[in-house]
């Protein structure tokens, strides 16, 4: 048995190698199916312009290849860029995402979601929007709410226009009088929650003023 297991061992070593090597190269060939997913980049943002609109900031990518090409790729080594350069105010759809991302030569995209974006992009404004002074509860036995003033009364907002032409008012935080029988200030938030507008960051909080006051005493006639 060793002797016939000798024989030829050279031709028999390299057939064993030959059909390692084949193996090797038609499971390196066979096609897979992988998922990943990537971010979405948008680049250059025109000067003036402000994104008004969600855009996924990732996107699921399908793949099919060659096994030996995607087991050597990375979520890291994908991406999807969409230039906004050339854009004007209003809405453009980017369609065929896949023909953005950057993939080797010979991996096909099966599926993308999205498959596409619309960009909404809008004029950067600022305005000066007046304060609203919310108050809360009563003041103690025998007082009266006097005057409320904010400083500074008007505060600036910037971002998107259209969401900046709809705001009429910006209000504080509730500022509470419950129990309270003098007079005071106190610096106090303001309730602002813009989608794609915002304050100026020094103004995110003003200055209240509260009068409380008590009735003066009424004369009574001695009989």
């Amino acid at each position: 048995m060793l002797k016939i297991l000798a024989e030829n061992w050279v031709l028999k070593l390299f057939s064993l190698v030959f059909a390692l090597i084949l193996w090797f190269f038609v499971m390196g060939e066979r096609r897979l199916e992988i998922g990943f997913t990537v971010p979405l980049e948008l680049k250059n943002l025109p000067a003036g312009l402000i994104l008004a609109n969600e855009v996924p900031s990732l996107v699921d990518v399908r793949l099919n290849g060659p096994r030996t090409l995607l087991m050597n790729l990375s979520a890291k080594d994908i991406s999807i860029a969409v230039d906004l350069g050339d854009l004007n105010p209003g809405v453009t759809s980017f369609k065929r995402l896949e023909e953005r991302l950057n993939l080797p030569s010979g991996i096909k995209v099966t599926r993308l979601s999205p498959s596409f974006v619309d960009v909404k992009l809008e004029r950067l404004k600022e305005r000066k929007i007046p304060v609203k002074v919310v108050v809360s509860g009563m003041p103690a036995e025998g007082h009266l709410l006097g005057d409320v003033s904010v400083s500074p009364s008007r505060v600036q907002v910037s971002g998107a226009e259209g969401e900046l032409k709809d705001i009429a008012e910006l209000v504080t935080t509730p500022v509470s009088v419950e129990g309270v029988n003098e007079s005071f200030s106190l610096m106090v938030p303001l309730d602002f929650r813009g989608r794609y507008t915002r304050l100026n960051e020094e103004e995110q909080v003003v200055e209240v003023q509260v009068e409380i006051t008590a009735p003066a005493p009424v004369d009574t006639l001695s009989e």
